[in-house]
């Protein structure tokens, strides 16, 4: 078989280590213009790791290649300039670890520590964004459908998870004098503003969200198309993936203030679909995609990085 410039890429050794450079490079831009974004540096290598740990620990690409986590990386770098701080990032990290931990119960609905673990994740990512608790109940059927994991046990650990960040942060408000914080802070899960209210979007945020979507549709429908050559965990995870990638794409849709957290999340569960589509693909046409979408991804980093 031939091997198109797309697959001497997915399949290289250099391509995650020359992605970072990469992303540390914007972060250094981005950090010139905005300051502060060593942290946010540090966070995204992180979860970049992580990305990569997900992809070894369940085989989601079934040849060797670091595709999902440079996807990942590209995908956020892009986003840097639009994220008004490091928070959106450590969504992205605590959600990452929560699909991380939560696979490790597969078919096991005595998994009471990995649930746990997974949704002390989630609890921690929805200090940070309230509303990511909105996503708790598609969780639960998606341990249930797909996870398969799903008991009276581990449904106890999931809320049990949930909640012990709360301990914490609640400690640490009564210790700063401002419990009453987290009445309004569980008031604003349940808060929402008008609908399809995107007044408060710019050009850049748009142009942003409708390329992950795009990408997100092509990693979706290669993925379905040939779902049938990969196996039936690794199924059921990509269905996973499709499933909270469409939750976040009609939640920002539908309350377009939370753009910022939502792409974030959205870019967790698009890297592996796309990422699977760059390496499994060997067509002339998915060559000519696979390169597009970088000149593209490319020219929107550009574009967000340019003063507004």
């Amino acid at each position: 078989m031939k091997k198109r410039l797309q697959n001497r890429v997915a399949l290289s050794r250099w391509a995650l280590p020359v992605t970072i450079v990469y992303g540390l490079a914007i972060c250094l831009i981005v950090g010139m213009m905005e300051r502060e974004q060593l942290s946010t540096f540090v966070l995204l290598v992180v979860s970049s790791l992580m990305m990569a740990e997900l992809n070894n620990s369940y085989s989601l690409i079934r040849i060797y290649s670091r595709m999902v986590s440079c996807s990942f990386l590209v995908m956020t770098s892009m986003c840097l300039r639009l994220f008004p701080s490091a928070e959106v990032v450590v969504v992205q990290l605590t959600f990452i670890a929560f699909l991380l931990l939560i696979w490790r119960a597969y078919q096991n609905p005595g998994a009471v520590g990995w649930v746990f673990y997974a949704f002390l994740a989630l609890g921690v990512s929805s200090i940070v964004f309230p509303k990511a608790l909105l996503f708790v109940p598609v969780l639960w059927v998606v341990m249930g459908t797909n996870v398969l994991c799903l008991s009276a046990r581990t449904l106890m650990a999931s809320i049990l998870g949930l909640f012990t960040p709360y301990w914490f942060f609640a400690a640490w408000l009564f210790y700063t004098n401002d419990l009453g914080m987290l009445a309004g802070h569980f008031a604003s899960v349940v808060s929402f503003q008008p609908l399809f209210q995107f007044n408060g979007i710019d050009i850049h945020h748009l142009v942003t969200f409708g390329f992950i979507l795009l990408l997100a549709v092509i990693g979706a429908t290669h993925f379905i198309i040939y779902s049938y050559q990969d196996r039936i965990r690794i199924r059921l995870i990509y269905e996973t993936f499709i499933v909270l990638d469409a939750c976040c794409v009609i939640f920002a849709l539908l309350q377009p203030q939370h753009f910022n957290e939502l792409l974030g999340m959205a870019i967790v569960n698009t890297s592996p679909l796309i990422g699977h589509f760059l390496a499994l693909t060997h067509s002339r046409l998915s060559n000519i995609t696979s390169i597009s979408i970088a000149l593209i991804a490319f020219t929107i980093t550009l574009f967000n990085l340019w003063p507004n």
